[in-house]
């Protein structure tokens, strides 16, 4: 069954295609030129993390020069692409000299999604960017035993309330025990996954993100504030952040 026919109850998902245009730009941009900036106690800028009043969790200097937000589904491939591909760079060659801030706001496209984004984000900002790195590594994996449950137990999953789904479909994933190794206990990812609160503020993001900025698709990025077109990857982003460093 596809993740799609699977049914929130009274949660409204906003639906959007995984996979922004990847339209032709600048494949290279100029080159930085902009002097690191020194983290608080001769630290790290990548280890200053914050959650935002979008919702998202932010990572750096609060005031670099670049503030990059990405739009991303933990269900959506090449969102997982990107962040094989790009963040270790963005974050080594930017983020921890200080002159990008990283902020991930979490898209969420079906119930898959919305049960390891409550998981993920569980731990709050002493876990968010590594347990978020690990289900995109291993999403072919927990989303294939997710798949590879029997028509029965798919069906039974559309007659439960949205907290008992989402339960539900972690167990199937293997989830509540691969956050409990990293750093979420299963009493608390229990409790994450019944959280209303939070169900219904992923729900807003969504909402916010579709009427503020008309994201075309996950993932999507601002570069200080303004969306950033035909930018689905690393190498057409990372010019978008040259030329904003270099203005």
């Amino acid at each position: 069954m596809k993740i799609s026919h699977l049914i929130l109850g009274s949660v409204a998902l906003l639906a959007t295609a995984c996979n922004a245009e990847k339209g032709a730009g600048n494949t290279t941009g100029p080159e930085v030129t902009a002097t690191t900036v020194a983290a608080p106690n001769n630290g790290d800028w990548s280890t200053i993390v914050a959650k935002t009043p979008e919702g998202g969790f932010v990572m750096g200097n609060p005031n670099a020069k670049v503030k990059l937000v990405e739009f991303g589904s933990m269900t959506c491939p090449h969102c997982a692409e990107f962040e094989e591909q790009g963040v270790k760079a963005l974050i080594d060659n930017y983020v921890k000299k200080g002159l990008v801030s990283y902020e991930f706001r979490n898209y969420v496209r079906d119930p898959f999604d919305m049960t390891a984004t409550l998981l993920a984000r569980c731990g709050g900002e002493a876990s968010f960017f590594g347990l978020t790195r690990n289900l995109f590594t291993d999403q072919k994996e927990w989303i294939g035993k997710i798949q590879a449950a029997d028509q029965a137990t798919m069906q039974s999953l559309q007659a439960m309330q949205p907290a008992q789904q989402f339960s539900a479909i972690a167990d199937l994933g293997g989830l509540k025990q691969y956050a409990s190794m990293r750093g979420v206990p299963r009493a608390k990812g229990e409790q994450c996954l019944a959280n209303q609160a939070e169900i219904n503020r992923l729900v807003q993001m969504n909402t916010d993100a579709g009427t503020t900025y008309n994201i075309p698709g996950t993932p999507s990025f601002l570069i200080n504030g303004a969306l950033v077109e035909q930018t689905a990857s690393w190498d057409k982003l990372e010019p978008a952040i040259k030329d904003a460093l270099a203005s």
